[in-house]
């Protein structure tokens, strides 16, 4: 396709100014990345004045494309095309990295044009897929662009991207790969050795384009090539030298996050001023989008559930009924997994919706990143798996916790009760991972009913959720009208005469109901919660449980020591000076029957009775 000449010069000097104003941002700010800036220059003129379809004046807009700045690190020039789009003023790029500023470090939410915090590497590209995926549900005509660095190629997580995006036919999604040679502390592995990179891209069934990413025309074409292209997405190569235009850094080791000193950002600055062109042509600005982003209406909660009292369910199939019938009536609620949805039971969401679950196979970083995508555009998002392999995707999980997105992660297959599959299948520091997450929300349901209004819960929250979903069936012992909120537990035995309190959750509180009637057999009352609510934990029911009870409370988890239900209960109540009795497991666990091991590790009712009969007698002094 020709391009006008004056539409390539315009471009180039749009470049310019986006490198002069890198550079003045980080020697203002006295730190920060210029030179990996400096090489993404003319992939970003090319990308927002030239090829992207958006309203520079409404970034928020959803029918926008889309745009992921994958190398999260180069947060100088995202700033900077902004202020060339009159978005921001350039005087504000000199607040850069400020406590009072919103143009931090690595780009963040708060900027209505950044969708997901950024710069922990291997994740823009996973979240890149699951925009370009959202397009797909709602039938939008939006592109969705990734913008990431060559040493991030190593991370493997751009490589389960790559292969489900290529299995998808993702072909409205396009990746550029930033090729500047060098990497924080030395050269990349390939360096400049754009035919392998060519080759490697190529093997995942991409599209893979090798251009002079200094070269304006090339990246035009390259860009128009992939938005041709049908049925695959598109990774475009782009050959550039980190601190181009400035010759005293030009492709020199040692300049990674490295702000120029003020004489020598004075320097860079006068060489740069004499790279630009003439042209009496106006700059170019993007094109507004041509579609329309489809509306949802408010959230509509799910109706009573209709459990038989008493028979036994697993928690993860309640979840899974409850998950498909929210998919029922509400469209805008997607779903991902990996490749386990005959366990999880997301498979019940799949078949009463399948064109919002998408199979993301054994891939559970892409998973997470993807799921983070759709949330980014609006979505409910769901993403389930067994709950130790969300600990491989931790962190996924921490920056769409930092971004306070509305993903809701179900783990399944917790603790040592799962049994005979033995430890490697265990999730045992799950409840530790999610409750560290800044504003997360962690349910815990122990029988069918409080499990199928969990998710309706978690659903209706807007913010992270996790929730936490066992294998062994487990009697239902909550009527199907009971209310469930966020932040309340449950008392369940309760007496006046009751000598200490027990705290339990998923099948542990199955336990403590077991202990509580072979106690009232030894004439020792003991009152019995369902905590239910890890976070936020409901401290008004506990201290009050505990005034109750000889100002002691035993707390019985299927999960480590820490991080978990104890020490919930424990920061809840320890200021008031409450005394708190753990049982949890607290060593590496092995393969059995789910009742053997709850017994191994002393997690199980017989535990609960041996520790109740330790510390009655102390407590009732």
């Amino acid at each position: 396709m020709p391009y006008s000449q004056d539409l390539l010069d315009s471009l180039h000097n749009v470049a310019t100014q986006l490198r002069i104003d890198s550079i003045r941002a980080t020697t203002a700010a006295g730190s920060g990345h210029p030179t990996s800036s400096m090489s993404a220059a003319e992939i970003m003129a090319c990308l927002f004045f030239a090829v992207m379809n958006f309203d520079p004046q409404d970034p928020a807009n959803p029918a926008n494309d889309k745009f992921v700045l994958s190398k999260g690190h180069a947060a100088p020039v995202l700033y900077s095309t902004w202020a060339e789009l009159g978005y921001i003023s350039r005087e504000h790029l000199l607040t850069l990295r400020r406590i009072d500023s919103d143009l931090e470090g690595h780009p963040t939410p708060v900027l209505k044009f950044v969708s997901v915090p950024t710069g922990s590497l291997g994740q823009g590209i996973c979240v890149a897929l699951g925009l370009a995926l959202d397009a797909r549900v709602d039938g939008s005509n939006f592109r969705s662009y990734a913008l990431l660095g060559d040493g991030e190629n190593a991370e493997g997580s751009v490589w389960e991207a790559a292969e489900v995006a290529f299995h998808h036919k993702i072909d409205n999604l396009c990746a550029i790969v930033d090729v500047n040679r060098l990497g924080q502390s030395q050269p990349t592995m390939l360096e400049h050795h754009m035919e392998i990179y060519q080759q490697r891209w190529s093997s995942f069934g991409w599209n893979a384009l090798a251009v002079d990413g200094h070269n304006v025309r090339e990246l035009l074409e390259a860009f128009e090539n992939a938005k041709r292209t049908k049925g695959k997405p598109t990774v475009i190569l782009a050959r550039t030298l980190k601190g181009k235009g400035v010759s005293f850094i030009e492709d020199k080791n040692g300049w990674h996050g490295k702000a120029l000193k003020k004489d020598e950002a004075e320097k860079a600055i006068a060489e740069l001023e004499k790279q630009f062109v003439k042209t009496n042509a106006p700059k170019p600005m993007p094109s507004k989008p041509s579609g329309k982003a489809k509306q949802y209406g408010p959230y509509k909660h799910i109706s009573t559930p209709q459990y038989e009292f008493g028979k036994e369910v697993a928690t993860r199939e309640a979840v899974g009924h409850s998950l498909a019938e929210i998919g029922k009536t509400n469209e805008n609620v997607v779903c991902t997994d990996g490749d386990v949805e005959n366990s999880t039971h997301t498979e019940f969401f799949q078949k009463v919706a399948p064109n919002r679950f998408f199979e993301m196979y054994i891939a559970e970083q892409n998973m997470v990143g993807a799921t983070m995508g759709f949330a980014a555009t609006g979505k409910i998002a769901f993403t389930s798996t067994f709950a130790c392999f969300f600990t491989r995707a931790a962190d996924f999980i921490r920056l769409a916790g930092l971004a306070h997105l509305n993903v809701k992660f179900i783990g399944t297959h917790v603790g040592v009760s799962i049994g005979e599959d033995g430890s490697s299948q265990m999730g045992l520091e799950d409840l530790s991972l999610f409750r560290a997450m800044a504003e997360s929300i962690v349910l815990y349901p122990s029988d069918a009913v409080s499990a199928w209004y969990a998710v309706d819960l978690a659903a209706s929250h807007h913010g992270i959720a996790y929730i936490r979903a066992g294998r062994p069936k487990q009697p239902v012992i909550y009527r199907n009208d009971e209310k469930f909120e966020i932040g309340r537990a449950k008392v369940l035995r309760q007496s006046n005469e009751d000598v200490v309190t027990v705290v339990g959750g998923g099948i542990t509180l199955t336990e403590a109901l077991k202990a509580y009637d072979e106690l009232k057999r030894q004439g020792i009352p003991i009152r019995v919660i369902d905590l239910f609510s890890i976070r936020p934990v409901d401290t008004a029911t506990l201290l009050k449980a505990a005034a109750a009870t000889n100002n002691t409370i035993i707390t019985v988890e299927d999960h480590y020591v820490a991080g978990g239900i104890g020490d919930a209960v424990a920061e809840a109540v320890g200021p008031e000076g409450v005394r708190v009795c753990r049982l949890a497991v607290r060593e590496v666990p092995h393969s059995g029957k789910p009742e053997e091991l709850l017994a191994k590790y002393k997690i199980d009712a017989q535990a609960i009775i041996e520790l109740v009969h330790a510390v009655a007698p102390v407590a009732a002094h």
